[in-house]
């Protein structure tokens, strides 16, 4: 058991918010003294505007070499034959040194000379080898990289994901079956090409980027997982394709969730500029698409709107999911609230995110627990897709603030980005958005990247609360444990939180589950459904640590603890 906290220099903590009576937290730029300075994002623009450009990438936390810190994976855009600058790394990966800095490792690990397009990833253990593996989304062939001791080895063709090459946006692993090994479902986004492209102004000008619902859009794809390092292609079979439903794409990210808890992974996909979908698990490897029916397709007045960055969490003290949906400027932001009978409510107006994010681009979108009081905030990371947008559209700007949304406790929302200023408030062209507590100090920090330009990594700065981070292994379940649900009961507070793979926009979070709590050392209960179906149950678990459970041990090994700053 090791003890991790930052270093003291330059840490600011966390400002008092005299108007609400609460500690905000505080976000520190430290992309360049992290070594982080180097990576960009590369478009490939050269004055045409081609469609995908405006999209960016994502990227995430993986743990590579399984050393227990978080390490950085970044996706670097690409070129055309026509663009400015042509050497063009699509993979960045920097491993994470533990002392507050990474090393880029793209050449040693076998990622240095990949050559394509890239833009969402998504990470697994796909084969249960015991280290983690990830897929790449791509405007040709998707790729699959299966990690073997930290190196990395393309195996999409053999592995049966590559697919046709067409424009794929991204990606989530999660296990349909609960038969141990990780299924992978692919987003689609739309039928481009250079020779299909469309002309679009907004400015009668000068050509802008289209509308996505101005090209043919592309159903996604849904791969099983055979158990021995290859897929088959289950879309029609398994229903997420049929001559009934088209089943429409232009995904920008998927989730997956048990919204009906009956133990068994469901789907969502937000798609830009259609309907959204929602896939409910069977139970017998087939899946039935309710969107419309369960009420999360539409906004409230039946209409389809442009749909990004999506998570869902328990928000509100009455047991039920809820569904987040990030939108275009002018769009109110969407907010399904899960009624218990299969049907869905947008409250969003109800708990008061509607209005401030109106004149916003919401991109990556993800729920963490970003000052420790146990529930769930919101962070979005904001960017507009038209570089002339300020010159047709007063108030809108390309470069947008991001912005964090604190959950009070009548479980209404606040944008606390205004006060807390600092590296939120720096105005950006927000792409992916990720968390992981990379320093491993018991705070959830932020990774975000912006398109045509740098990654940023803002660490959380808090001095407040106790955390307690859960870390699962699956036995008779897949190893990562996706799918399971971990439910703390801290005080008078219930707390539940799940270990999935999906979510934000184009990017991977960390799978590890933290929970807060202001004033409590420990845990009373910790109960753990594991995917498969099995439950354990651990009492008095004290806070302040990172905690490894492997189903069916009946032991909790603690791997480190917190030193919290005061």
């Amino acid at each position: 058991m090791v003890s991790c906290g930052k270093d003291d220099t330059d840490t600011q903590g966390g400002s008092v918010d005299e108007l609400h009576g609460i500690v905000l937290p505080e976000f520190t730029d430290v992309t360049e003294r992290s070594g982080l300075g180097a990576f960009q994002h590369i478009t490939g623009a050269f004055g045409q505007k081609w469609f995908p450009e405006s999209m960016g990438s994502g990227g995430g936390f993986i743990d590579y070499n399984g050393d227990g810190w978080q390490d950085i994976l970044l996706v670097g855009g690409g070129s055309w034959d026509q663009s400015p600058v042509q050497d063009v790394q699509i993979l960045w990966l920097y491993k994470n040194n533990g002392d507050g800095t990474f090393t880029l490792v793209s050449e040693e690990t076998g990622l240095k000379e990949v050559d394509t397009y890239g833009f969402g990833v998504t990470a697994g253990d796909y084969d249960n080898d015991g280290d983690e593996d990830f897929f790449l989304a791509t405007l040709y062939e998707n790729m699959l990289f299966r990690n073997d001791d930290g190196v990395y080895t393309e195996v999409a063709e053999t592995a049966g994901v590559a697919s046709e090459s067409h424009y794929t946006s991204c990606a989530i692993f999660f296990d349909a079956n609960r038969d141990q090994y990780l299924d992978l479902y692919v987003g689609n986004y739309a039928d481009w090409t250079p020779e299909n492209d469309i002309y679009c102004t907004i400015d009668g000008d000068e050509k802008s980027y289209c509308r996505p619902d101005l090209y043919e859009s592309i159903p996604g794809e849904y791969y099983l997982n055979n158990g021995d390092g290859t897929f088959t292609d289950m879309t029609e079979k398994a229903g997420f394709l049929t001559e009934e439903d088209d089943a429409p794409g232009n995904a920008l990210s998927i989730l997956d969730f048990d919204y009906n808890s009956d133990g068994w992974t469901d789907l969502a996909v937000s798609n830009d500029g259609r309907r959204n979908l929602l896939y409910e698990n069977n139970q017998d490897g087939t899946f039935s698409e309710i969107g419309i029916v369960s009420g999360m397709a539409f906004d409230d007045e039946g209409r389809p709107r442009s749909s990004m960055g999506m998570d869902a969490g328990y928000v509100e003290n009455d047991g039920q999911l809820s569904i987040f949906i990030g939108t275009f400027t002018g769009e109110m932001l969407g907010c399904f609230q899960h009624l218990g009978n299969g049907m869905f409510m947008d409250r969003a107006g109800v708990l008061k995110i509607a209005r401030p994010t109106l004149p916003f681009v919401n991109m990556g979108l993800f729920l963490f627990d970003a000052d420790l009081d146990s529930d769930l905030d919101m962070f979005i990371s904001n960017g507009h897709v038209h570089t002339e947008i300020e010159r047709v559209q007063e108030g809108i700007n390309y470069l947008q603030r991001s912005q964090l949304f604190l959950n009070n406790p009548d479980g209404t929302f606040q944008d606390v980005s205004p006060r807390i200023n600092g590296a939120l408030a720096e105005p950006i062209a927000g792409r992916g958005a990720a968390y992981a507590d990379y320093d491993n100090d018991g705070d959830i920090d932020i990774l975000v990247t912006a398109a045509d330009g740098p990654a940023y990594l803002w660490r959380n700065d808090l001095k407040q609360g106790n955390s307690l981070r859960v870390k699962l292994e699956g036995s008779t379940g897949s190893k990562d444990a996706y799918g399971s649900k971990v439910i703390a009961k801290v005080g008078d507070t219930v707390i539940q939180r799940r270990v999935k793979a999906g979510g934000s926009y184009l990017s991977h979070s960390e799978p590890i589950v933290t929970f807060g709590s202001l004033h409590d050392s420990s845990a009373d209960s910790l109960i753990i459904e594991w995917a498969s179906g099995a439950l354990e149950t651990y009492m008095n678990v004290p806070m302040n640590q990172m905690v490894q459970i492997t189903e069916g041990s009946d032991q909790l090994n603690s791997l480190m603890t917190f030193k919290r700053l005061q």
